[in-house]
This record gives structure tokens, sequence and C-alpha cells, in this order.
């Protein structure tokens, strides 16, 4: 007899790394894919690192968009004000079906934040979350962003986890909303300079948090 498939074991999610994409494809790639999920296939988590380009959210507003200068300004789907992406970020995509996980969404904001900070103090940097603005902070300073969409029960989109790039950008607007909030990275803070390390080091931590079965 078949196994109903509310019951089937909770399969692990499929590691991909995109290496350096513009960020309108690898945007319309994971909306398409998301509209098109029967439920039946595995989750998806997406790392990739984009160009520069700000970001804004559905709730953004252009004043916080100070001088942009010659990077491109993107109004996107996802919640959240104003970000940065650019070379040296790691841009992790969860690709989730929040209803195979029972995750509600400020759970699966919670369970992405803490990854983070679970991953930090690998390398012994104190960082938290903040109830009233989703990311992660070290002494105060933001070191990695948070904007989600949900459709149909799954989501894209997702976290920007600042390891070894140029600040600067984010003196260009307020970032995610707030006038003089201070950014940081991982590699100013005594952690490796080197995405790819972060993002091995994640992976565990987003398994552990997601609810998703350990590898065997």
């Amino acid at each position: 007899m078949a196994t109903p498939s509310h019951q089937l074991p909770l399969p692990p999610p499929e590691f991909s790394d995109l290496g350096r994409r513009d960020f309108d494809p690898v945007w319309a790639e994971m909306k398409t894919w998301t509209l098109s999920r029967d439920g039946s296939e595995p989750d998806r988590i997406w790392r990739v690192e984009h160009p520069p380009v700000f970001t804004l959210g559905l709730a953004g507003k252009h004043e916080h968009v100070l001088a942009p200068g010659d990077i491109p300004v993107i109004d996107i789907d996802r919640g959240g004000q104003v970000t940065y992406h650019g070379p040296g970020q790691l841009i992790v995509y969860p690709l989730i079906n929040l209803r195979r996980l029972k995750l509600g969404i400020r759970a699966l904001v919670e369970a992405l934040e803490h990854a983070v900070v679970d991953t930090l103090a690998d390398y012994g940097i104190p960082a938290a979350n903040r109830p009233d603005a989703p990311g992660v902070y070290v002494e105060g300073r933001k070191i990695a962003a948070l904007g989600l969409r949900v459709r149909n029960g799954c989501t894209y989109h997702g976290l920007a986890f600042n390891v070894n790039m140029d600040l600067s950008p984010f003196n260009r607007i307020n970032p995610c909303g707030y006038a003089g909030m201070e950014v940081t990275q991982v590699s100013e803070q005594g952690g490796p300079s080197d995405p790819d390390v972060v993002w091995q080091d994640l992976q565990p931590h987003l398994i552990h948090r997601l609810g998703y079965p350990s590898p065997k």
C-alpha cells in the first residue's frame, strides 16, 4: 500500500550555488519555479552573488534611496524596504514549502536569523536578531538582512549576509528604511573573508533551524 503523501518523510533541501548572476533573471527563475510547484518536489536553497544593485521591497519608499549614482534601483515583490547587494555578499534564496515544514512566515524569518546567529557564534562573533527590525546585528550594526515573498504557501527571495564586500554603497541608502543604520560584515568581525567558507558553514545551521532531517 502506498504511503499517503502527508506521511512521506520530509525530503532534505537541494542546495545549489548559482555563482555570480544578474538580479533580474534569478528573480524571474525563483518566482517561476515557486509558482509551478506541485508540493512533491524537494525544497531548494540557492546561493548566489549579484553585481551591485539596490532592491526596493513592496513597502519600500524611494525617499530611502538617497544617492544611487550608477547603481541600478529595482522595485521588486519581496517585503521590506531598500537594501544593497554586491560582490562579497552571501545571498541565500530559500525556496521553501511552508505548509510542508509547518512553518509560519514569522517562524521562517526567525529560523533564518538564528541560522546566521549560529554561524557567527561558530566564529566567536556574538550576534542577535531584533523583534522590531528583521535581520541580524552585531553590536547594533546590521550584518544580515531579510526579505521574503510567499505565494501559494511557498517562499522566494531571502537572506543577504555581508561577508567581505565594499560596504560604502550602504551609505547611499537608508538601509532597510532606517536612517543612519550602520552595517558590518563577517570579515570585519574577525570571521572568514571567503563567502564560500561561510556558505558551507551556514548550510548545516539552515537544515537544523528549518527542521529538515540531518544528513546521514
